[in-house]
């Protein structure tokens, strides 16, 4: 399997596609209550998305299958209606019993910048869950322990009908494969979602990740 290609989890659209600079550009859609907005990424987020459209007209492009659904963590000290918490794996379309990448996600509302907090967790015992968004809603059932190690958080501001979506400038700490810092750029739209993930070394250099060209995620019942 090949980590690089696939990246972890965890974005363009239409014509602003491996453009960067769109990201410098968009400014927040304050009309819509944040405490909304924060509702309007867990609907988009939650379902199955792949790259199977990408990598059919890009050889060099894994097909990865992204499942994401809604959890309960039983004993969160947040009682806010507003709160979500998500799980959420990646895997290779033809492996998907084995998932590489395995998040808890807690979505939210920020009163920062006006936007939507999305705080990712790296469970302890990954195996354990393995499938779990099979399961009835009633049955995924967590507790804080479960929830694991906060690796990273990106903020998502809404633009329109689009979310983009940021880690913090200076990246997120890591230690995956030689990167020492990660970074990501992301897009939620009419499609899909688009990502821009990258690993950089001690000394600041690209070690892996996305390029130009975005990790294109398509829904696979497109809604």
């Amino acid at each position: 399997m090949n980590e690089v290609k696939t990246s972890i989890l965890l974005i363009a659209i239409g014509s602003l596609i491996a453009n960067p600079a769109v990201f410098a550009q968009t400014a927040p859609d304050v009309n819509l209550p944040v405490e909304h907005q924060a509702a309007e990424v867990v609907s988009h987020l939650v379902g199955v998305m792949d790259t199977s459209a990408q990598a059919v007209t890009n050889s060099k492009s894994a097909n990865v299958r992204m499942t994401t659904c809604k959890i309960q963590v039983q004993d969160a000290l947040e009682r806010d209606r507003h709160v979500t918490f998500l799980y959420q794996e990646q895997a290779l379309s033809q492996k998907l019993d084995q998932p590489y990448r395995q998040r808890f996600l807690r979505i939210a509302p920020s009163s920062e910048k006006q936007s939507v907090r999305s705080l990712s967790f790296r469970p302890a015992q990954a195996e354990t869950w393995i499938g779990l968004c099979k399961q009835p809603e009633a049955r995924r059932v967590v507790t804080l322990q479960d929830l694991g190690t906060p690796v990273c958080s990106v903020w998502l501001q809404k633009s329109g009908t689009t979310y983009v979506g940021l880690t913090p400038a200076e990246g997120c700490p890591a230690n995956v494969r030689g990167a020492v810092r990660i970074t990501n750029r992301i897009v939620l739209h009419s499609t899909g979602m688009d990502t821009w993930d990258r690993g950089f070394d001690a000394a600041g250099k690209q070690v892996w990740g996305a390029d130009s060209d975005s990790y294109q995620f398509r829904w696979v019942n497109p809604r």
